[in-house]
């Protein structure tokens, strides 16, 4: 499979390059230069297969051709040792629970598939000493920093903005040490992720060091999260509600609900997708005017969305060939504020018993207004509630159990580093490591 820039002046590009390279040399977004349709006979006998068996089907049409079929199911059955339920919340309204991985995140499953082939690809090529640099608002920087952690020949660099992630997240990749570095940004995550594509922008740098990216804008990170939607599928189809599904993502960087549509495209018989977003509602706004235009991020209770310039809305659009119509078609969007965030995460514990975190409450919200009678809706639960401590604890007026898991990163001791959000001082610290 080769790959080509969403800004069209690269292609022919090997999945090893992209996955390395992370970024395209044109600034654009490396994409597959096509998308395999799954045969029928897989959506027949769907339902009677495990996690793994579906995800493997999914990661050969993908990366099949340029990984050795042993080596490809390895990655796979090691990334995904744990389970995605969907749980009925209320009426037709599920939840696809995303935090039973390491980190008790969504980006477990990105995090950890694209570590073990990124090393997969280095130890093929002979390479040591590569940097992975990696922005985050919230789960990002825990998914990939424990799944790299230990690998030998790469050193994480998690940029994040200071002050505007939780304590326990924040937790998760800064107590880590060994081959992580936690760089604590005064700035916005829009300010992290711009120094990362920055950085490999850089000529100076590039010959220096070996970069690469393990954000949503990195195939090997956002692809492998088309696999939870072929699972939740399966599930409903043991219900007997997978008819009129529609799914619901809470939405920052993009990449979940663009992995979603690509599993769309091959063949997964997903109604239509909602983009839910918090008070960044960029994407919003484009649906309703066919303009798109980024502005700097705001601050809420659902830190992980806070996103000004989704990376993955050129993808998006490349999908879709910029069609407005095409994509208003398929995709529709929400926006709600800290205020109704937190009046959803408490009515539905009250009414329901199910414990939202702030994300899941606005796809919860979502689904809620704008589900038909005859859908069955499905919103993402992108992390556990606890991730959230306070901010779910003050909504809910009630103390909320922390998973052992959680516990166990809040007993390490915070090491980070205090970084500039200009460029200039972020590539002065990278020239010396």
């Amino acid at each position: 499979m080769k790959y080509y820039s969403t800004n069209k002046k690269i292609s022919g590009v090997s999945l090893q390059d992209a996955v390395v390279k992370g970024l395209a040399e044109d600034k654009g977004l490396f994409m597959p230069d096509s998308i395999k349709r799954l045969p029928q006979s897989f959506f027949d006998s769907i339902e009677t297969l495990s996690f793994q068996e579906i995800a493997y089907t999914v990661a050969d049409a993908f990366f099949g051709a340029d990984v050795e079929a042993e080596a490809l199911k390895k990655i796979v059955y090691e990334t995904l040792n744990f389970d995605v339920p969907v749980v009925p919340v209320n009426d037709n309204i599920y939840s696809l629970e995303l935090y039973h991985g390491p980190t008790l995140a969504f980006k477990d499953v990105g995090g950890r598939f694209m570590s073990r082939l990124l090393g997969y690809f280095i130890q093929k090529q002979g390479q040591k000493n590569v940097k992975v640099l990696v922005a985050t608002s919230g789960d990002t920087g825990s998914a990939v920093a424990n799944g790299f952690l230990g690998v030998e020949g790469i050193h994480v660099y998690v940029l994040y903005p200071k002050g505007l992630v939780s304590p326990i997240q924040e937790c998760q990749f800064t107590t880590l040490g060994q081959n992580i570095t936690a760089l604590e940004v005064d700035g916005t995550f829009d300010d992290c992720q711009a120094l990362v594509k920055s950085a490999f922008m850089d000529e100076e740098l590039n010959a220096k060091l070996k970069l690469t990216s393990a954000n949503s804008i990195n195939v090997a990170r956002f692809l492998p999260q088309s696999f939870y939607y072929f699972y939740a599928y399966a599930q409903l189809k043991k219900m007997g509600k997978a008819d009129n599904v529609v799914m619901c993502v809470p939405s920052g960087n993009f990449g979940n609900i663009t992995a979603g549509l690509f599993g769309k495209r091959m063949g997964l018989p997903i109604k239509r997708f909602i983009a839910a977003n918090n008070r960044n509602d960029i994407f919003l706004q484009y649906l309703q005017t066919g303009v798109y235009t980024p502005r700097p991020s705001v601050s809420t209770i659902a830190n992980a969305m806070d996103v000004g310039d989704p990376s993955n809305f050129a993808r998006v659009l490349d999908l879709y060939g910029a069609s407005h119509e095409a994509i208003t078609a398929e995709i529709s969007g929400v926006s709600y504020n800290d205020e109704q965030i937190a009046e959803t995460l408490k009515a539905c514990k009250q009414q329901t018993g199910y414990l939202l975190d702030p994300h899941g409450a606005v796809g919860y919200r979502a689904l809620q207004v704008g589900l038909a009678a005859d859908e069955t809706g499905v919103f993402l639960e992108t992390a556990h509630p606890a991730k959230f401590l306070e901010t779910v604890e003050g909504i809910i007026g009630e103390k909320v159990e922390i998973p052992q898991k959680l516990q166990e990163f809040m007993k390490g001791e915070k090491k980070s580093l205090p970084m500039s959000k200009d460029f200039e001082s972020f590539k002065s610290y990278l020239m010396t490591i």
